[in-house]
């Protein structure tokens, strides 16, 4: 916990403080005890405005004034001069906050390489690392509370759904490359004149193996196992290796379908969550806002404001969250929900749908396992040294 307190210290000395920022670093080590999570971190409070070399708050912004091409000032409706707002830091940008995770990035993995520790963090998003995944949604640290105790959770839930989904993804992913990469050497090895089909192959061989087999169980083994990568092959029409790959590739582009529709049915769920909270949190705190707009008298505004500060400010991030999502649109909470648990069941038929990619997927690997043995045992001098691998297996 303190190097993990002097990593923080570090990051915020070197990103806030060393640009002339005044931080506030507060470290978060929830206690198991009372219902809290293993997942110590860190907030970082800084302020909007610079320091100048004496001491003295600098400005967030300066004024540039607009002129014309005489050079003369460029006035408004009322007279005034024209300008334009320049900040005077670059604190505010998409891009220092970029700068920002990056650093942290690095200095965590170096970290990490300094204690023997193998994994890694990346501050790019899934679809900007290349990795074709679903991503995980926020679950705050009320959610995490009650799933510490225990008690399920709508996002939790998904969490756990979009977690195996991905695992899924992995384990899809990557016997589909391999396979790929099997056929290639497949194409190259089996790309001699009046080649036999797979089916042709594979019979040959079985029954030339049976044949010198010395035990009946021997033979029955050979027979099976010839009948069930032969039924495969025949039942869906795979004769001929270019046959095996467009059928390796159907998979593949039914796998990317699947990633996408269940992509985005996960992105709306994110949203609907975020809607129907704002939404709730909008209800709840309406009758203190209306309340409020029912003082005539400043003095008695100003006193309930004051006094319902918290709950006024919530409320208007909640309503600004409201009207930029819909446009003005009435919202409908009962609606949102309904939308959400027909998302989330058609989220988990999307998933079972893995089942089956993975079914066939085994029997290709059968496959490739049968057809490198043919291979091997013909041309011993020419084996396809991919399949000795524990991924080729």
């Amino acid at each position: 916990m303190e190097e993990n307190i002097e990593l923080a210290r570090e990051f915020a000395q070197r990103c806030f403080v060393g640009k002339g920022m005044v931080a506030d670093l507060a470290i978060h080590q929830p206690n198991k005890g009372y219902g809290g999570i293993p997942n110590p971190h860190f907030h970082v409070l800084t302020t909007m405005r610079p320091i100048n070399p004496d001491g003295t708050w600098g400005q967030k912004q300066k004024r540039e004034y607009l002129v014309d091409k005489n050079g003369d000032p460029v006035l408004d409706s009322n007279g005034k001069p024209k300008f334009n707002a320049v900040s005077t830091t670059d604190w505010h940008t998409p891009e220092t906050l970029e700068a920002w995770r990056k650093a942290w990035c690095e200095m965590v993995n170096e970290a990490f390489e300094q204690n023997g520790i193998t994994e890694r963090i990346d501050h790019r998003s899934y679809e900007r690392q290349g990795l074709d995944l679903i991503p995980t949604i926020h679950e705050g640290p009320t959610v995490r509370q009650m799933e510490a105790k225990g008690i399920k959770t709508d996002k939790g839930e998904l969490n756990r759904w979009i977690k195996a989904t991905n695992r899924l993804i992995r384990d899809v992913t990557k016997k589909i490359k391999s396979l790929f990469s099997w056929l290639a050497e497949v194409r190259e090895e089996l790309s001699k004149p009046q080649t036999p089909n797979l089916v042709e192959l594979l019979t040959d061989y079985y029954v030339k193996r049976s044949a010198g087999a010395y035990s009946q169980k021997g033979k029955v083994g050979n027979l099976k196992r010839m009948a069930e990568v032969i039924n495969y092959l025949r039942d869906n029409h795979l004769l001929t290796v270019d046959e095996l790959q467009s059928r390796l590739s159907a998979l593949d582009a039914s796998l990317d379908t699947l990633k996408g529709s269940m992509k985005a049915k996960s992105k709306r769920m994110e949203q609907l969550r975020e809607l129907i909270r704002s939404a709730e949190i909008y209800h709840r705190l309406k009758p203190i806002h209306d309340e409020l707009n029912s003082f005539k008298w400043k003095k008695q505004r100003e006193k309930y404001k004051s006094s319902h500060d918290t709950e006024l400010r919530q409320f208007y991030a909640v309503r600004r969250v409201l009207t930029e999502e819909l446009k003005g649109e009435p919202f409908n909470i009962k609606e949102w929900q309904r939308e959400y648990d027909n998302l989330r069941a058609e989220y988990a038929g999307l998933r079972a749908q893995y089942n089956p990619l993975k079914e066939e997927l085994a029997k290709l690997r059968m496959v490739r396992y049968q057809v490198d043995r043919v291979i091997s045992d013909r041309e011993p001098n020419q084996q396809i040294q991919h399949h000795k691998t524990n991924e080729g297996r």
